[in-house]
């Protein structure tokens, strides 16, 4: 069990599964215990693919108004580190925030990695991560396919190392894995 002053929770599942609707339901808890709800959004706009522009709407559209909302790529490091115990970050996504990284070397990306670890356990704020799950399918036939999945599966399992609780949101169903499983033994020093 994270034992330290913030809370680091990991939200993980399926595309549409409700992952991001049930991160938002656990920052309004926050928000509701006097928590100012920070949305960091990792993705960006895009005006020429109005699919994509109107996924970003519907999420724009439940975030209430009082939230802030820091778009686009982003420092996450400088952005978990700023944030203070009045505060409570909803990361969405992982993923996303990955896609901007993939031109790293795998040692640029490992020092990434442990870097965000590190920060994530000395973080003062509530911290509400989703990740999208992405290696349950076949293995991607081309290189930046494979790196993506093996580093957002690399990332989320070492976070879910730190994270309590670790939720895993299918078809519309919450199971909390931190109740329900057994973590193996940590492959990142906390």
């Amino acid at each position: 069990m994270n034992t330290r002053e913030s809370q680091c929770i990991l939200v993980t599942g399926a595309a549409r599964s409700g992952k991001s609707e049930w991160a938002e339901s656990l920052a309004l808890t926050a928000e509701q215990r006097g928590q100012q709800v920070v949305y960091v959004a990792t993705s960006v706009a895009d005006p020429d693919d109005a699919e994509w522009q109107v996924r970003l709407e519907r999420h724009r559209q439940r975030r209430p108004p009082s939230w802030n909302c820091i778009d686009g790529p982003v420092d996450l490091v400088a952005i978990l580190t700023e944030a203070d115990v009045h505060t409570c970050l909803l990361v969405d996504s992982l993923g996303t925030w990955l896609t901007h990284l993939l031109e790293q070397t795998d040692d640029e990306w490992d020092q990434t990695m442990e870097l965000v670890l590190t920060t994530v356990a000395k973080a003062k704020a509530t911290i509400i991560f989703v990740a999208e799950e992405v290696g349950w399918g076949v293995v991607p036939a081309y290189p930046v396919g494979r790196t993506f999945r093996d580093r957002l599966g690399q990332l989320t399992r070492n976070l879910g190392a730190i994270a309590f609780p670790v939720y895993l949101v299918t078809a519309g169903h919450i199971l909390n894995l931190s109740q329900l499983g057994t973590p193996l033994p940590s492959t990142h020093p906390s």
